[in-house]
């Protein structure tokens, strides 16, 4: 059975009450130690200064040295009366007792080594005889020729050092246990704002749940970015910091992020917004902002992001096979009319009619923008008879240019009709909205070994002049309406995907001329010519 742990706030409870009362007891025998000692040196220096006193009589020492032990006794009780010392004895070089406020002990070796008096020195201490607790002075006695010839030991009564330590640890106790009333009151009230701010979460549920917040916050797809009230990153996932190839630490300042214009604008303004669409490197993200707020308080915002770069892909790839049977579709249509015609004349024995209806359909392709020797790669031939429908319903005339040649196949489909369909698109709506009639879109494909080099030319107005620098910049676009301006900056990450690059140049006949370069798109020469060679054979 696993044994209950004790909470943390009764924990912290008892530990700082514990500590408060191991603090004010060392504190309190500290004082009275402290002040004991202080009074027994001055009780030792009073005895000490007593027996100065009396042994510096020239006529005692004398008296010593004679051997006239009831003078001895008479001075030593009148200063020990005058003094009011507890006891002031006398004794000779031997350490004999000659005075003493007991008659009795008259004659008798002392009870205490009196060497050290008798070798010159003086000697007091706090000592606990038959009379209690005294304060103990010992000097050298002298006769008038300097000569020792005993010691004078006094005693005053030390009891009152013993009373004084007794009423300081009570006055120390009294003010201690306020002090741990007190020390208990905010220990009590600590504990329960603990306890609040908390939630009342013991120390190891707070470890779980720090784990488990990092596994959830480092473990889902979305990137997370959290930025705090006063700018500064609180949050950064590892999926943010892929998607936005950045690394970000807690604490780093919002304006040292290398971040994306439309994203950085939006931690900026710090206003709410849905599903925003950017690009950041090689991803296509879809970025969320809310704005946390917590009673009242500003807690900063949380940047989530999406890649929704699969999706484009999907999305492209999708619409080249959507424009591959639609031109299927068309060739299949118009292929159906024509055998039905040719039926009709065979039906109706109109022979001669038949094989000239035979032979003007064998002079060219169905509905293609460029033969088969010209464009060799079926993606790009039924891409560009797709468009070729879609130019003419928008009242646009696509035209393959004269010096297009691409000899061999495509082997990067999904990225090359990506960048073709995309300039392509742009400049059937710049040449159906242009003031140009009739309205043309040329295109312009030429290989130069596994390079693809396209060029689009349209008969629209151009680009303004204030655009030109940053019409590939995400969210700049010369059509009107939200959620424009990713056209164009799709188009430039797709080609540069694969090494190469979109720009804009000059036009000579006005609209705007689209260049772009695909490297390692095409299959290499010589495999072109043996596939080329089985095809004749």
């Amino acid at each position: 059975m696993t044994r209950a742990k004790m909470p943390l706030v009764r924990r912290l409870l008892i530990l700082q009450i514990g500590l408060l009362a191991l603090v004010l007891v060392v504190g309190a025998l500290l004082g009275v130690w402290t002040e004991s000692r202080e009074l027994s040196r001055q009780y030792q220096d009073r005895a000490l200064a007593v027996a100065e006193a009396v042994a510096s009589d020239p006529g005692l020492g004398d008296a010593v040295a004679q051997d006239q032990q009831p003078l001895v006794q008479d001075q030593a009780e009148r200063a020990r009366i005058a003094t009011d010392a507890l006891f002031v004895v006398v004794t000779d070089e031997h350490g004999i007792r000659m005075a003493h406020p007991n008659p009795g002990m008259i004659g008798e070796h002392v009870s205490t080594d009196p060497s050290a008096a008798l070798a010159g020195n003086e000697v007091s201490n706090i000592e606990r005889g038959t009379l209690g607790l005294s304060a103990r002075g010992k000097v050298p006695l002298r006769d008038h020729t300097g000569t020792i010839v005993g010691e004078v030991s006094v005693g005053i009564n030390a009891s009152e050092i013993d009373n004084a330590r007794w009423r300081q640890l009570g006055t120390t106790a009294l003010f201690a246990g306020g002090a741990l009333l007190l020390g208990v009151a905010g220990a009590v009230l600590l504990a329960r704002r603990l306890k609040r701010q908390t939630l009342g979460v013991e120390p190891h549920e707070l470890a779980e749940l720090m784990q488990e917040h990092q596994a959830v916050l480092h473990g889902i797809g979305e990137g997370v970015l959290a930025v705090d009230a006063n700018g500064r990153v609180s949050v950064c996932n590892t999926e943010a910091g892929r998607l936005l190839r950045l690394t970000a630490p807690v604490g780093t300042p919002l304006a040292e992020l290398d971040l994306p214009a439309p994203l950085r604008e939006v931690l900026e303004a710090r206003a709410r917004v849905d599903n925003l669409i950017t690009i950041a490197g090689d991803h296509v993200l879809v970025a969320n902002y809310r704005e946390v707020r917590k009673d009242g308080y500003d807690l900063g915002g949380v940047l989530t992001l999406r890649d929704r770069t699969d999706l484009e892909a999907l999305t492209s790839e999708l619409g080249s096979t959507r424009g591959l049977t639609d031109a299927l579709r068309a060739q299949r249509h118009e292929f159906a009319n024509r055998m039905h015609t040719l039926s009709g004349l065979l039906q109706t024995r109109h022979y001669d009619e038949a094989i000239e209806y035979v032979t003007a359909m064998s002079s060219g392709p169905i509905t293609m923008l460029g033969s088969s020797e010209e464009i060799n790669d079926p993606y790009l031939q039924a891409f560009l008879s797709a468009k070729t429908s879609a130019a003419a319903e928008q009242g646009v005339r696509l035209v393959l240019g004269p010096s297009s040649w691409v000899p061999s196949k495509v082997v990067a489909p999904v990225e090359v009709t990506t960048v073709v369909g995309n300039l392509v698109d742009n400049a059937l709506h710049a040449a159906s909205h242009g003031t140009r009639r009739p309205a043309t879109v040329e295109v312009d494909l030429l290989a130069e070994d596994t390079t693809l080099h396209v060029a689009v030319t349209d008969s629209g107005d151009g680009v303004p002049e204030h655009l030109r620098d940053s019409i590939f910049t995400e969210g700049v676009s010369t059509k009107e309406g939200e959620g424009r301006g990713l056209g164009l900056a799709l188009t430039r990450q797709a080609a540069r995907s694969l090494g190469g690059d979109v720009e804009l140049a000059e036009s000579s006949g006005g609209g705007a001329l689209f260049l772009a370069h695909l490297p390692q798109v095409l299959e290499p020469a010589d495999r072109a010519e043996v596939l080329v060679e089985e095809e004749l054979t």
